[in-house]
């Protein structure tokens, strides 16, 4: 199912568009991905969390 709904990633308005009506910045899905215990791609997911986190401290 695709969702069609996304948000702002600058002002955090809701649209349906690809990019903000409001400030022209892109928008992005906000729901989060599908859990799937055979996912083959965690291990980069979870390295890219930790070097985002290591960025804000």
């Amino acid at each position: 199912m695709k969702h069609l709904i996304r948000k702002c990633t600058a002002c955090g308005a809701y649209t349906l568009k690809q990019e903000c009506p409001k400030c022209g910045k892109p928008t992005q899905d906000p729901h989060p991905p599908k859990y799937s215990p055979d996912d083959k791609y965690v291990r980069y997911r979870v390295a890219e969390r930790y070097e985002s986190d290591k960025d804000y401290k």
